[in-house]
C-alpha cells in the first residue's frame, strides 16, 4: 500500500509538473509557411553553432562538425561541456544563438517541426514508458503499426522473446514508469518503439548510462544494429560505448578540443587519450 501511494503521489507531481510546461509559452515557433523537411541522405552539420541558455551562460562558443549520411558521429566530453546540447537543437527544442545547424543542407529552423521531429529518433538514458501494456508502448512509434510490424521491431530490438515469455505477452502492462520492467527491458522497449518509427536520422542520448555494465554490453549490441543504414548521432560519457563511430568529437566548454576515430584519437595521446585512460583505470580497479 506504502508504494501505492508514494506511486500515486509522484503521478500528481508529474502530471501537476505537465500542466505547468504546457502553460507555458513555446520557446520554438514554426515560420510562417515553412515547408517540411526533405530528407535525401539525412547529412547533419553544425556550422559555427552558438548557443547559450542565458546571456550570462554560453554553452556553445562555434561548434562546427559534421555527419555525412549514413555514418555516425559521437560527441563525449565531461559534465556541463554542451554535448547534451546539441541534441537539443537537433531536436529543435531550442534554436542556435548564432551559426547554424542544417539537414541536408535545410536549416532546422526554415522548415517545420512537425516534419523535423518526424525524421529523428530518439533512445534517451532513460526511456518514458506509460502505464500500459508492452504492445502499445512499442505501437506508439507509429499509430499504423500492425500486429506483425511491431513483433518485427521487438525482435530486432531483441525483446520479442522476452515478451512471448510473459503469460500475458504483448498484453502485459509495464506499470507506471514501466515499474514492472528492469532498465534493461524498458531500454529494448524504447529500441523497438523508435524501429518502428524507422527514422533516418538517430540520436542516443545517453542511452545506456543508467544501466549495469553486462546490460549496457548487450544493449550497445542493439545500438549498433538498429544504426546500419542511418545517420547516428551519439551523446556519451562513457568512451567503451562510442569505440564503433566513424568519427569522435571531444567537447570542452562548449568548444571542439579534438576530433577523429577512436584509433586515431589515442594515438595522439591528447584529451580523448587521457579520458579513455582514466575510464579504463576506473574499470578495472578492485572493487572496496
Amino acid at each position: 500500500m506504502g508504494l501505492y501511494i508514494r506511486e500515486t503521489r509522484q503521478a500528481l507531481v508529474d502530471m501537476s509538473e505537465m500542466f505547468r510546461l504546457l502553460e507555458q509559452p513555446a520557446e520554438v515557433l514554426d515560420k510562417s509557411g515553412a515547408p517540411s523537411l526533405q530528407v535525401k541522405g539525412a547529412r547533419i552539420e553544425l556550422r559555427d553553432v552558438h548557443f547559450a541558455y542565458d546571456s550570462e551562460r554560453q554553452i556553445l562558443k562555434g561548434v562546427s562538425l559534421q555527419v555525412p549520411a549514413g555514418k555516425t558521429l559521437a560527441i563525449v566530453g565531461p559534465s556541463g561541456s554542451g554535448k547534451s546540447t546539441i541534441g537539443r537543437l537537433l531536436f529543435r527544442f531550442y534554436d542556435v544563438s548564432s551559426g547554424a545547424l542544417l539537414v541536408d543542407s535545410q536549416d532546422v529552423r526554415n522548415v517545420t517541426q512537425a516534419s523535423l521531429h518526424n525524421a529523428i529518433g530518439v533512445v534517451p538514458q532513460d526511456t518514458v514508458l506509460f502505464n500500459d501494456t508492452i504492445y502499445y508502448n512499442i505501437a506508439y512509434g507509429r499509430a499504423d503499426a500492425t500486429q506483425a510490424d511491431i513483433e518485427e521491431a521487438a525482435k530486432a530490438a531483441q525483446i520479442h522473446d522476452f515478451v512471448k515469455s510473459l503469460p500475458l505477452g504483448y498484453n502485459t502492462t509495464v506499470g507506471e514508469r514501466g515499474l514492472k520492467l528492469s532498465g534493461g527491458e524498458k531500454q529494448r522497449v524504447g529500441i523497438a518503439r523508435t524501429l518502428l518509427k524507422n527514422p533516418p536520422i538517430l540520436l542516443l542520448d545517453e542511452a545506456t548510462s543508467a544501466l549495469d555494465t553486462e546490460t549496457e554490453h548487450e544493449i550497445q549490441e542493439s545500438l549498433i544494429t538498429m544504426g546500419q543504414g542511418r545517420t547516428v548521432l551519439i551523446i556519451a560519457h562513457r568512451l567503451s560505448t562510442v569505440v564503433h563511430a566513424d568519427q569522435i568529437v571531444v567537447l570542452e566548454q562548449g568548444k571542439v578540443v579534438e576530433q577523429g576515430s577512436h584509433e586515431e584519437l589515442l594515438v595522439k595521446e591528447g584529451r580523448y587519450s587521457h579520458l579513455w585512460n582514466l575510464q579504463l583505470s576506473d574499470d578495472i580497479s578492485p572493487a572496496a
